[in-house]
Parts: structure tokens; C-alpha cells; sequence
């Protein structure tokens, strides 16, 4: 029986409660999954061990497709709907890392906890917790622990099933480590892009002006900032890092920078794209080297508005958990569902300190919080609250 929006909210306590009683299942996949080295495109062992969990938890159709994901189905009473949850298996962290975890009173220190090993926990414990809720959804529910989202992988794993599964999905959930209520329901232009810049072997060091790579990295750096940036719609290049040359007294033939470009306008995103290119090619000309502008990564704006229904639910569910929603665009799995106009959010799961650091923390208390979030979103989802009418 389908219980109204006001009766899942009222029960958002009952579901923490219970939710903490299954937490070290819960930390237990944490620190299996965390301890697995995942980068991009070297997830194969992660894979296989959400796959043994799904398999362990007797769901269905538990699988892994030609792009690498682990997928595993839960079904519902009525099957006619399927609402996807995701989470992505690589992490930002070289696998030669340590990647031990430590468990303390409260907290979860090692690598690639928060970006996204508690996510993939979370997404493979999320049937045990249905269970323990005594929840039976209508619809059907499909898990995948995704394969090349970051960096290089540009959301393969994802964009790969939605352009390809023969199931209609109706809508999706991506879970996210950090941080609880922050709530994506909206996407950015984005293009992440590498200038690489390079002398020949036969440059003449003799001309005016020869100063090595670095220094025409630096002119093209000095110009790209020079680019005029409106205000609105909202704008930004972003440089994330720099490198070149060599140890001792040699002077660099080569430098490398990587950077990325944002914006609410995919059609700033086009024009600054042009422009640093041209400004590239003409420093490289200028210079006596050649540059070229390798993209990444690219991400369409897009998404649902603050007044649809599934975004106003949910952060109706994080405002009966005492939590204030923190409402922030996307460049991450939700960019895939976008693509593909199927409604969908991205959620965090706990808070944590020293993020993207060697040994980031995350707390364990608001990790169950996190989970009833998820879980009151699935009913609502299933049970048609968050329907555009």
C-alpha cells in the first residue's frame, strides 16, 4: 500500500534508526571497497567484488557489461518503471598509494574514501537496508557500480549503458561520498582540456626572445587570463595544474597544462574553447614550437529546474532531517542522465575533513542520515511524488 509523501517524512527517524543498526555492514564494505586500488580504466577488481556482493545478496540479472560496470537488479512488485542508482568504481588516487583504512571511534580515515568508495558501499549495502526497512519497492531497482567516469574516462561507464540498455529508465540517483545535503539536480557547460607545448629538437636558441617552454607556457597562461569573462551567464577558466622541464641547468623543450573551462552557457564554453586554441597556435608560432589543445572531457548544461518535482521532494526530505539543502550544478555522473533527458540527482552521503588529502576523514554519524536521504527519495521516486504532472 503507497503511503503518502507526509508518511515517508515522518518516518525519515524510524529509518535512521534502523539504518544505524546495519552500519557496520556498512563500514565493512567501506573498507573492502577503499582497499582495492580503482583508478580509471584499472577497475577491473572493484567491479568484481560489487559484482560478488550483489551476487552474496541474491539480486538478479547480476552482470557485467561491455563498458566494464557491475549491474545487478532488484526487482519490484510491479516492474513497470526502473530507477537506476549509480556509483562510480574508479577513484582520483594512484593505486600505488597506500590504501589501508583506518577505523576509528566516529571516523574513517585512507585514500578515495569520499570520491567514491562510501558511495559504492553504500549503493551495494542499499538492498540489506530495503530489507531491514521491510521496504518492497513498485518499481524496479538497478544498481550499477560504474566504470570510467573521471578524468580520461569522461562518464564512459554511464554514458555507455543509458545509450545503450534496452530498459527505460525513469529515473536516476547518483551517490556521492561527500558532502550530506548537497543536492545537483542541474549540470554546467564544462570542457577539461591538456595545452601541451613543445620545441623542436632543431630550435634555434639563438633568436630573440628564446626563454624555453615554460616561458611561452607562461605567455599562453597570461593570455588565456586576459580573456574577457561575463558575469552572466556565469564563466570560468580554471587552471589545475602545470609541468615542465627537467632537474639542473637545462633549458625545458616541453610544458604541459591542464585546465577547464565552465560555464551555465555551452555556448561560451564553444567560444572559449576557440579562443584558447587560437591563442595556443599563435604563442606557438610566435615562439618557434607547436602547441595543441587536447579535450578531456566535455559536459552540456542542462538539468531540471528548482521547481520540478523531484528536486523540491528531495529537498524536502533533507530540510525533515535537519539538514539545509546546498544546492550545487553538477560536472559528474549526473551529466550522463542529462544527456539523456531522464530526471535524476546527485546526493552526498556524510561529511569529512581533509578532502582530496592522502588521508581524508569522513565521519561516520551522518552517514545513516545520509542513507534514509536516499532511502526516502527511492519511495518517493517509486511511488510517483516526483512526477512532472
Amino acid at each position: 500500500m503507497s503511503e503518502s509523501f507526509a508518511q515517508i517524512l515522518k518516518r525519515l527517524p524510524e529509518y535512521t534508526k534502523t539504518i544505524r543498526r546495519l552500519e557496520d555492514i556498512l563500514l565493512t564494505n567501506l573498507v573492502m571497497v577503499a582497499e582495492i586500488p580503482s583508478p580509471t580504466f584499472g577497475e577491473q577488481r572493484r567491479v568484481q567484488w560489487a559484482l560478488d556482493r550483489f551476487t552474496e545478496y541474491r539480486l538478479e540479472h547480476c552482470s557485467i557489461d561491455e563498458a566494464g560496470n557491475a549491474l545487478a537488479i532488484l526487482p519490484g512488485r510491479c516492474a513497470d518503471r526502473n530507477l537506476l542508482v549509480v556509483a562510480h568504481l574508479d577513484t582520483p588516487v594512484d593505486e600505488n598509494l597506500d590504501h589501508t583504512v583506518t577505523v576509528q571511534p566516529g571516523l574513517v580515515s585512507g585514500v578515495g574514501l569520499a570520491d567514491n568508495s562510501l558511495g559504492v558501499a553504500a549503493l551495494v549495502t542499499l538492498p540489506l537496508v530495503l530489507s531491514g526497512l521491510g521496504l518492497e519497492l513498485e518499481s524496479n531497482l538497478i544498481l550499477m557500480g560504474s566504470t570510467r567516469a573521471l578524468g580520461r574516462g569522461d562518464l564512459g561507464g554511464t554514458r555507455f549503458f543509458l545509450n545503450n540498455t534496452e530498459l527505460a529508465i525513469n529515473a536516476g540517483l547518483c551517490l556521492e561520498g561527500v558532502r550530506l545535503g548537497r543536492l545537483s539536480y542541474a549540470t554546467i557547460g564544462m570542457l577539461r582540456g591538456v595545452i601541451r607545448y613543445r620545441l623542436p629538437d632543431e630550435y634555434d636558441w639563438t633568436r630573440f626572445g628564446a626563454g624555453g617552454a615554460i616561458v611561452s607556457m607562461n605567455d599562453i597562461i597570461t593570455r588565456i587570463l586576459e580573456i574577457p569573462l561575463p558575469r552572466r551567464p556565469r564563466s570560468a577558466v580554471v587552471m589545475s595544474s602545470i609541468e615542465g622541464g627537467g632537474p639542473g641547468s637545462k633549458v625545458p623543450t616541453h610544458a604541459e597544462l591542464q585546465l577547464e573551462v565552465r560555464s551555465d552557457s555551452g555556448e561560451i564554453v564553444a567560444d572559449l574553447h576557440r579562443k584558447i586554441a587560437n591563442i595556443a597556435s599563435e604563442v606557438a608560432s610566435l615562439g618557434g614550437g607547436e602547441a595543441s589543445l587536447e579535450v578531456i572531457a566535455r559536459r552540456r548544461p542542462g538539468g531540471l529546474e528548482f521547481s520540478h518535482p523531484l528536486p523540491e521532494r528531495a529537498r524536502d526530505i533533507l530540510n525533515a532531517l535537519g539538514l539545509p539543502p546546498r544546492i550545487s550544478p553538477s560536472t559528474a555522473e549526473l551529466s550522463a542522465f542529462v544527456d539523456r533527458e531522464i530526471p535524476a540527482l546527485r546526493v552526498g552521503l556524510t561529511s569529512g575533513e581533509d578532502l582530496d588529502e592522502e588521508r581524508e576523514q569522513l565521519e561516520v554519524a551522518p552517514i545513516a542520515s545520509g542513507m534514509a536521504q536516499v532511502i526516502a527519495l527511492l519511495q518517493a521516486i517509486d511511488q510517483g511524488y516526483c512526477d512532472r504532472g
